[in-house]
């Protein structure tokens, strides 16, 4: 009954913003009427709550957006759960129901499967300052650019948001220990592959359910970042949470690719050159998350936290590698392409940060 009501509250919702994405949202024609008080309306859904990292970048973008358009350009922030699941307001983006959406590969992929390759693990860099130049680099953005116009989208940043931690009632420190170990992941393919190859039973779950589903044993762990899984209390139903930094969680900024193409140039510049500025700014602040949300995890008691050693991470990165053929397989010479150059370019990123 509760699925069926929240898809039913969803569907009302996507209804409404389609009926009115005809009206003052769109390329900016109501801010240029005569009317000289009329705004034009952006509208950016998230993937995540109040108080993450989507949200902080969000309410950071709007701030500024706002400010320099001297509000002639209002945005609103729909978090997580006021209108759909990942996968749902991926669709209403390109539908152009909303104009900026967060998108990330762990439900993308089943859409566009070359974006899967930020799903694969242990493919970036240990250092976060790696990370942060490598995801930024317009020639790596530029490489997805095809497949997302491809689905009436423009990609606009590649964001990562901190490493995805494993919680657990016991440790998890071996691939026999996660043998047949249920663990929640998005409905990726490569997800699932990954977790196939470590021994487990990938369950993909939506967000919303995986408290109920760790709470009822429907599940024996998930994995998220660790602002996530303090901000939805899994840790309320985990005796432990693991770090063997095998992959960061990685989301899209992205848009209706009409309605950016549309807009007047002086607002494109505006949307890019927020989004450059923001790169070292949402960076430097979901690393502090994570401590942050760390230590209030640890300071209310019952959770033990684990570090893999290199020895430990090694045994995870050699089962991995077998995924990279699946990622292949699934995307051909593009995918092919695009996973040599993100891991040269990592190589290479790895190499100068060291020497420096």
């Amino acid at each position: 009954m509760y699925r069926f009501f929240a898809r039913a509250v969803a569907t009302i919702a996507v209804l409404a913003l389609l009926s009115a994405c005809s009206g003052n949202s769109g390329s900016g024609d109501a801010a240029d009427s005569n009317d000289a008080t009329a705004k034009t309306e952006w509208r950016f859904a998230l993937e995540e709550i109040e108080g993450s990292v989507q949200d902080t970048y969000a309410q950071e973008f709007k701030r500024r957006i706002e400010e320099r358009s001297d509000g002639a350009i209002e945005i609103k922030i729909y978090p997580y759960g006021q209108i759909g699941t990942s996968s749902q307001l991926t669709e209403i983006a390109q539908r152009g129901g909303i104009e900026l959406v967060f998108a990330s590969p762990g439900h993308l992929a089943d859409l566009i499967p070359e974006v899967g390759v930020f799903t694969l693990h242990f493919l970036l860099s240990e250092h976060d300052e790696v990370n942060r130049e490598v995801l930024s680099d317009e020639k790596i953005r530029a490489l997805f650019q095809p497949e997302y116009h491809d689905q009436d989208l423009e990609l606009l940043d590649i964001i990562p948001e901190g490493w995805m931690i494993w919680s657990a009632n016991k440790p998890l420190r071996t691939l026999d220990d996660l043998k047949d170990f249920r663990i929640r992941t998005m409905t990726s393919p490569i997800l699932v592959a990954s977790y196939k190859a470590y021994g487990a039973s990938p369950t993909p779950m939506p967000y919303a359910e995986v408290y109920s589903g760790l709470q009822l044993g429907q599940l024996d762990g998930q994995v998220n970042p660790m602002f996530a899984i303090e901000e939805m209390s899994f840790y309320e139903e985990q005796d432990y949470l693991i770090s063997a930094r095998h992959a960061q969680f990685v989301s899209t900024l992205a848009a209706n690719r009409d309605w950016f193409e549309a807009l007047p140039e002086e607002q494109r510049e505006l949307v890019n050159e927020v989004r450059d500025e923001l790169i070292d700014w949402i960076d430097d602040k979901q690393i502090a998350y994570q401590q942050e949300r760390l230590d209030k995890i640890l300071a209310a008691g019952g959770t033990e936290y684990i570090e893999l050693d290199d020895e430990e991470r090694q045994a995870f990165r050699d089962a991995s590698m077998s995924v990279r053929d699946i990622y292949i397989d699934q995307t051909g010479d593009t995918g092919r392409e695009i996973l040599d150059i993100i891991s040269r370019r990592v190589e290479e990123a790895d190499a100068g940060f060291e020497g420096r």
